[in-house]
């Protein structure tokens, strides 16, 4: 239908219309019984966006023309998305109770009714492309800009027919009632034409055949007939511009008098069209004439030519200025995250088959690096590359483990750090042998005190002897004390084993250990001086193949960063077409990356063989073969990797001796220390016990009743003696000890003698006496026990499992040592694993 504006020289085409409808609820439904209520409740925002999109399409269209282009796209996405989750049919397990009606566009009076989302789809894309043809007819078209823009808004309505044309008009009637004929191909495919301007013609050849012939006004066949007549009369007249310029008179002639006459009959029909269209064609017939009459004025006079027929013609040549707009990236609806938590089975099943796809791509070129990596690897160690070379330079290198071996003995502390252990095993050993002279100084003095009290009272002097209540701790003493004597030889040995190992052990000092390997010297004579030559060109092929190496890193990178970032879900969403033509599409952009791993791997390949025949070159100039010590067994590389594993050997051997040595020392601290806790306690109890006793004995002397006194003599009870001059507590005995931290006793011992008023302490024993004075032990009573007392266990069980006392890890772990690297040598036992 023509525009209203008579200064219009455009067709303008207007929107199709629509009827009310509800997709909210029949949706949800559909998502409560397909999936679950959770689902349902968790997509109502989106059904609320949709169902108000749905609804503004339905109203008047926006009095902004871009703005309601804008409308329709987004409407148009939400649909790609409805349709790849809700199947709306007449089939009772889909969305059955939606059907769409839409009204035709040139004839309101026909309308189509179907349960088919295409239908839907094609009407919302037509009246996209109507919104871009009335925002290109509200463009200035006076300006250079507004021309721009309303031939930009004109290519993108005849994307928007293209793409109904091409995707939707088929589907919108298939297994359907017929639907309007301005969504068919042959409607949709004028328009397309129409809208981009110079073809006209073909526009006009639709409009004047069925079914197009009778659905269109006279008016639009009219206006399309007036523009294909004066596009066509136009470019006759400025080919025969050209042709003149030539001197081709006669076709000149002949080109402006088809033109001439096409306007002529299209101004036949020209009653009610815009006047500015009339003006224009009139005006154009006159240049025409015009020129037609110098063209054949100057043939008769000059060129006597003969002039063709126009239909002889051959057509004009073409060239299209314009396209229509691709819309695929405009309409494309993979982006959107609506309705993303609703996956069907079949996307899912498509897109476990895509990853396998993928994974199988990936899984195969990550296989063929390493496998290229490998073998790089490999034929380099058989031709001892880049070892030799690196040796020409005074860069020798050790193997892998060997310098991690090396590493690790430097690491804690090398052969120059073990003369500050051995200082340590000696400092240790002297405290050791100060705790044991001081706790056997503490016994003797108690035992000494006893004899010299009990010499001076005689028979009065009636507690036991401390030679018969010491005896289990002079026992222990007495084992430490050979225990010690036995770690001292042991230390002499390895003191022994560190000096006569040094010189062998000294190569593990040196830093880089690479010094001490044994470089590649020049031949002493050439003849040609070609080894500087022959060496370069080698490394250069090293650093090459390096290079091959660093880019297959970086391309097993690329395509681990391809996988991450392949997501094809969004688009398996909204994709309507074959799942196996998407995948040969996404599946086709891994083609490049494959490509260049074939590529660097043939490189490769030909780079091994270049370095092969060098390699054999080098090898036969600086005699390779001594120098690796296949012949020279005293002076070759592999004589120098035999000191220094046998350096490290040794090494090992000491360092788990030394360890040994000083968890020894100090678990033995530990041991003494109690022990001497416990002549401590002892002592310190026999001294009170010496007071009483001195007390009692000097009132028998006195001829006191022990029994008077009890009650109401001077003199306290031994109850109340004991009360009042109880020892100090644990903690101010261990005040004064070396050792603020000693180990509690393993075995806690019940006291002998305990004062009502008194609880027991750890530690502080009294020996049994008998009944009050006089002090004698009945016949009847058990004999004194020595102290303390023996108990089922010993208070250290493991210190009789072998010569040195090992806890198995009841004692901490020295603090002097730091944590051996190594493991325990095969052979089984050092010097402390006698």
């Amino acid at each position: 239908m023509a525009s209203s504006a008579l200064s219009n020289l455009m067709l303008a085409i207007h929107e199709k219309k629509t009827s009310s409808l509800d997709l909210y609820r029949p949706l949800r439904n559909y998502v409560t019984f397909t999936y679950s209520e959770r689902e349902a409740q968790l997509i109502e925002d989106d059904l609320e966006t949709l169902k108000q999109l749905r609804s503004d399409v339905e109203r008047v269209p926006d009095p902004s023309p871009s703005a309601r282009r804008d409308l329709l796209i987004s409407y148009y996405k939400a649909l790609c998305l409805v349709e790849t989750r809700f199947p709306i049919s007449p089939d009772q397990h889909h969305v059955n109770a939606v059907s769409f009606l839409w009204y035709d566009a040139f004839k309101q009076k026909q309308k189509a009714s179907q349960q088919n989302i295409h239908l839907e789809k094609a009407a919302v894309l037509f009246n996209l492309g109507a919104s871009y043809s009335q925002i290109a007819l509200g463009c200035d078209r006076t300006t250079v800009e507004g021309r721009r823009q309303a031939s930009h808004a004109f290519i993108g309505a005849a994307g928007a027919f293209a793409w109904v044309r091409d995707n939707e008009s088929v589907k919108a009637m298939i297994g359907q009632s017929s639907t309007t004929v301005d969504v068919r191909v042959e409607c949709v495919g004028m328009l397309e034409r129409l809208m981009a301007g110079i073809y006209y013609e073909e526009a006009l050849a639709a409009l004047i055949v069925s079914p197009l012939k009778d659905h269109f006004e006279k008016g639009w066949i009219s206006h399309v007939q007036m523009k294909a007549a004066l596009f066509y009369s136009e470019a006759c007249y400025r080919y025969g511009m050209e042709l003149h310029e030539k001197e081709e008179i006669a076709e000149e002639i002949a080109r402006l008098k088809s033109g001439a006459s096409r306007l002529a009959e299209a101004k036949k029909s020209s009653r009610g069209a815009p006047a500015q269209l009339v003006e224009a064609m009139n005006k154009l017939q006159a240049n025409i004439n015009c020129n037609l009459d110098r063209a054949v004025k100057e043939n008769d006079r000059v060129y006597l030519m003969r002039v063709p027929s126009p239909s002889s013609l051959s057509p004009l040549p073409t060239f299209s200025m314009v396209k229509p707009m691709n819309m695929a990236e405009i309409l494309d609806a993979s982006k959107e995250k609506m309705f993303a938590i609703l996956v069907p089975d079949n996307s899912a099943k498509a897109l476990s088959r895509y990853t396998e796809m993928v994974d199988d791509v990936i899984r195969t070129q990550a296989e063929r690096l390493q496998q290229a990596s490998e073998l790089t690897r490999v034929r380099l160690k058989e031709m001892d590359l880049p070892d030799s070379i690196l040796a020409v330079d005074g860069n020798s290198t050790l193997p892998t483990d060997l310098k991690d071996d090396v590493e690790a003995v430097q690491i804690s502390g090398g052969p120059a750090g073990l003369e500050g252990e051995l200082q340590q095993l000696r400092d240790l050993k002297r405290v050791n042998q100060e705790l044991l002279v001081q706790t056997e100084e503490l016994l003797q003095k108690e035992a000494t005190e006893d004899a010299q009290f009990r010499s001076q009272f005689g028979t009065r002097w009636t507690r036991p002897q401390s030679s018969t209540l010491t005896k289990n701790l002079q026992d222990r003493l007495n084992r430490f004390a050979a225990n010690l004597k036995q770690a001292g030889e042991s230390d002499v040995k390895i003191e022994r084993s560190v000096r006569e190992n040094s010189a062998l052990m000294s190569i593990l000092d040196r830093r880089p250990i690479e010094a001490a390997v044994p470089t590649l010297a020049k031949p002493m004579m050439s003849l040609d001086a070609t080894e500087d030559a022959i060496v370069g060109n080698l490394k250069q092929s090293l650093r090459q193949l390096e290079n091959l190496g660093a880019q297959r890193a970086g391309l097993e990178d690329m395509l681990k960063e391809m996988k991450r970032k392949d997501d094809i879900l969004p688009k398996l969403m909204t994709s309507t077409g074959s799942y196996e033509d998407m995948f040969r599409k996404e599946m086709s952009k891994y083609d490049h990356i494959c490509q260049d791993i074939s590529q660097n791997i043939e490189v490769q390949e030909q780079l091994l063989m270049q370095i092969q025949a060098q390699n054999e070159e080098f090898s036969t100039l600086f005699n390779l073969e001594d120098y690796k010590g296949i012949h020279d067994k005293n002076a070759s590389r592999e004589n120098c990797y035999k000191q220094i594993q046998a350096a490290i050997s040794k090494y090992r051997e000491i360092k788990e001796n030394v360890n040994e040595g000083l968890k020894f020392y100090v678990t033995l601290q530990d041991a003494i220390t109690n022990v001497k806790q416990q002549c401590s306690d002892f002592v310190m109890t026999r001294s009170i016990q010496c007071r009483e006793m001195i007390e009692d004995v000097q009132r028998q002397m006195s001829g006191l009743s022990f029994q008077d006194h009890r009650s109401s003599g001077p003199y306290p009870s031994v109850h109340q003696r004991t009360a009042s001059t109880s020892p100090p507590p644990p903690e101010t005995q261990n005040s004064s000890h070396p050792h603020p931290h000693p180990h509690p006793h393993p075995h806690p011992q019940a006291p002998f003698y305990m004062p009502a008023e008194q609880q027991p302490r750890p530690g502080y024993t009294i020996p049994p006496y008998g009944p009050p004075p006089p002090y004698h032990t009945p016949h009847s009573q058990a004999p004194p026990q020595p102290y303390p007392p023996q108990a089922p266990q010993q208070p250290y069980p493991s210190w009789q499992q072998g010569p040195y006392y090992d806890p198995q890890g009841q004692q901490p772990r020295p603090p002097y040592t730091a944590h051996n690297p190594y493991p325990p040598p095969h052979q089984g036992g050092g010097y402390y694993r006698q």
